[in-house]
């Protein structure tokens, strides 16, 4: 029933938010990517997360001589939800701290993904489909895209 109620909680605050065949969630955003991307940043830091690297792929791109649209991807994390996850099983560290990709689609859309951290992180021995922290992760994650996407 626990499980259930969880289920239900998270597919009310996922509306918005889509997920592909690959378990990737996608949340379109109502500005371009740079100011996407700050106020995910934002929305982190509020959160008490902590920040450890904006990455610019289409930055990097265009120093390499190449083009791509923009694109840039946010790794961050709190601690408190990792550790337990490395505790269980250490091969999490794989997978974390989390990261979100700000984009712009061929059709100029802004989008927020992020890789669904049930689908990772269960693949593991050790960690369960209920394990706590895969929950807090989850929420969390909505919770900052919402934030960062305007809704």
């Amino acid at each position: 029933m626990k499980r259930v109620l969880i289920g239900v909680v998270l597919a009310f605050m996922a509306q918005g938010a889509q997920a592909s065949d690959d378990d990737i969630m996608q949340m379109q955003a109502g500005g371009d990517v740079p100011a996407t991307m700050d106020k995910l940043v934002a929305a982190d830091e509020d959160a008490g997360a902590t920040v450890f690297a904006r990455v610019d792929h289409s930055g990097g791109a265009a120093a390499a001589g190449m083009e791509l649209a923009p694109s840039q991807l946010l790794i961050f994390g709190n601690p408190s939800l990792g550790t337990p996850a490395m505790q269980d099983n250490a091969l999490s560290g794989l997978f974390l701290p989390l990261k979100v990709l700000v984009y712009e689609d061929a059709d100029g859309r802004t989008w927020l993904a992020y890789e669904d951290p049930e689908e990772t992180l269960t693949d593991l021995d050790g960690i369960g489909e209920n394990a706590k922290y895969i929950a807090q992760m989850r929420m969390a994650l909505i919770r900052l895209t919402k934030a960062a996407a305007g809704r």
